[in-house]
């Protein structure tokens, strides 16, 4: 069966990564079929110095406005 890899920003909490395994899991047995303990999900935390998009990397992004 699948390995499913995702590649997120560092910071996530382990709860969340349970919950998506679970819900990446669940969802492809209902889509692909065979039982969970066949599907891997890995997790590959990267910072943002590490990631570009558009040719600029994450960390040099202007931070969102707070909203007051």
């Amino acid at each position: 069966m699948p390995t499913i890899h995702v590649q997120l920003f560092a910071g996530r909490t382990l709860d969340q990564k349970r919950a998506l395994a679970r819900a990446l899991t669940d969802a492809t047995v209902a889509t692909l079929g065979g039982k969970p303990d066949s599907i891997d999900v890995v997790f590959t935390d990267v910072e943002k110095h590490d990631w570009a998009t558009g040719g600029e990397l994450w960390s040099d992004k202007a931070a969102p406005p707070v909203a007051t």
